[in-house]
């Protein structure tokens, strides 16, 4: 199998849209930019199919690269480094280390500092899905749907090894009482009791995601403020934050993280079928043969999460149940799917080019918007007294 590249092709002659060539000419004249073609095989492809412009709906969309790398310790090396700078920019932006907007302080305290978060959870499940790319897929040719399957078996079976183990742990482990305590600014500390004795319970309080992670993690280093405190049962101005109701349940002020050990496990099955769509890109041309092994699979899927949502499976995010991934990735299949007819098929590129432009650029738009970063730039410089900031500067908030 050819090592894949990028190489840039700014005069490529346009064609027009046909779904059987694989190719397309943008309708608006918009500059290429890149094209994605196959490095040289024993048997050289046609001059007419040597190059191919570049799938911008994976800019659009946040696909992934995947590279046909021929050292697989060096590729393991570095698939573990750039999961261990994520795992360690998560740390950083989500522990704790910022405050909220409204306080120019800063700080964490390391017995308290959060240990999941998104980045945490992007980087355990690119790592595992990195190392099966590298270590475990086959070399069989792939001409139809089923060659695919057969070719990467071994990854799907990880992935149902790690849907049937997820699976197994939320639905059967003993969940006891449990208990912690809470002190608000100029108040006492509370201790507050939590009774459970239950087995597969997807409640706030005895889910088997919650106790692993306060076993393992211990409670102080979890997300202190879930969603779940914005509901009826936990606040009068639901779905704001309020004040508890008199009948609360005595979970309502326990620490949650809804990026923790355990619901990042499923993640990974999350980002293996997000592989497999990258697999398509791979070994099929034709814009006809992309779309049938994109769309039939995703709309199994979403068939699936919704029949095991209807039995009682329902689609929980923060646990991150098997129907909520089922569903997601395969509303995400259907998306890309549309975003690819419109963008690499039709050459509709100008009215999505601000969502091209944050694609290429995901990481920083996360840190700087996500994680409080530009707000607290925003409310951090202001004149004489801190209301004066840019916001009233330019008229906003004033």
């Amino acid at each position: 199998m050819g090592r894949y590249e990028l190489v840039r092709s700014d005069d490529a002659p346009a064609v027009a849209a046909d779904l059987e060539a694989g190719t397309a000419a943008p309708c608006d004249g918009y500059p290429k930019r890149r094209v994605f073609t196959p490095s040289p095989s024993p048997s050289p492809a046609p001059a007419s199919t040597r190059y191919r412009q570049r799938l911008v709906s994976l800019d659009v969309f946040r696909g992934i690269t995947v590279l046909r790398v021929p050292d697989k310790l060096d590729a393991s090396r570095k698939a573990l480094l750039r999961a261990l700078k994520l795992f360690c920019l998560g740390l950083v932006l989500q522990g704790g280390f910022f405050h909220g907007v409204r306080s120019l302080s800063f700080g964490v305290d390391l017995q308290e500092i959060r240990l999941m978060g998104v980045l945490q959870r992007i980087a355990i499940a690119y790592l595992l899905t990195a190392l099966c790319e590298i270590w475990i897929r086959g070399d069989e040719d792939v001409d139809y749907g089923y060659d695919l399957l057969k070719r990467y078996r071994y990854q799907l079976f990880v992935g149902a090894v790690v849907a049937i183990t997820y699976m197994s742990l939320l639905y059967g482990t003993y969940v006891p009482d449990w208990e912690y305590q809470t002190s608000a600014p100029g108040s006492t500390e509370k201790h507050l009791f939590v009774k459970c004795g239950v087995r597969g319970d997807t409640s706030p309080g005895c889910n088997a995601v919650g106790m692993i992670d306060r076993k393992i993690l211990g409670i102080q280093h979890l997300y202190g403020r879930p969603v779940y405190a914005r509901s009826k049962q936990c606040s009068i101005d639901s779905p704001q934050n309020g004040p508890l109701p008199s009948d609360a349940p005595s979970w309502c002020q326990a620490p949650f993280d809804p990026e923790g050990l355990l619901s990042s496990v499923m993640a990974i099955v999350t980002c293996l079928i997000g592989l497999q769509y990258g697999h398509v890109i791979v070994h099929f041309q034709k814009h006809r043969e992309r779309m049938m092994n994109w769309l039939i699979p995703s709309f199994s899927m979403l068939v699936l999460a919704f029949a095991m949502d209807f039995f009682g499976l329902h689609m929980n995010k923060p646990l991150y149940t098997l129907s909520y991934t089922l569903g997601t990735a395969g509303a995400a299949g259907l998306l890309f799917s549309g975003i690819y007819t419109l963008v690499d098929i039709y050459g509709y590129r100008r009215p999505t080019v601000a969502m091209e432009w944050m694609g290429m650029h995901a990481l920083m738009i996360y840190v700087l918007i996500a994680c409080n970063v530009l707000p607290i730039f925003i409310h951090g410089f202001y004149w004489k007294e801190p209301k004066n900031n840019l916001l009233k500067f330019i008229g906003i908030g004033a």
